[in-house]
């Protein structure tokens, strides 16, 4: 059974760990696709999403986007969007619920996404 939007993207966190979920159905199909194309790559950036979701010291792999994309909505909430990139091209984007310890995967894809390209 493949994914869809609202699940869980791994077991229920453990203690000090984030929920990791997806926003859209879309976004688990990205995960399945980046899955099967770099597994190793995608289970670190689900630990990281799991673990320390929100680095204090950015990386060029793992940081908050900006401008327009440095937030998101979910759920009628505004929240701060996160980028992983995962492979070459392929990134996971997720928006971070600080007050519920949940990170919202709202785009996973192994192609670059065009709205980063100004």
């Amino acid at each position: 059974m493949s994914p869809k939007r609202g699940d869980r993207a791994a077991p229920p966190p453990g203690p000090d760990e984030w929920d990791v979920r997806f926003a859209t159905g879309e976004a688990a199909k990205g995960w399945e696709q980046l899955s099967t194309q770099a597994a190793s790559n995608t289970r670190a950036a689900w630990h990281l999403m799991r673990t320390d979701p929100a680095l204090a010291t950015r990386t060029e792999r793992h940081h908050r986007l900006k401008g327009e994309l440095a937030h998101g909505t979910h759920r009628g909430e505004t929240m701060d969007r996160w980028q992983i990139e995962v492979i070459v091209g392929g990134r996971i984007w997720y928006l971070l619920d600080a007050d519920r310890r949940t990170v919202w995967i709202d785009r996973a894809s192994t192609a670059h996404p065009k709205a980063t390209d100004h």
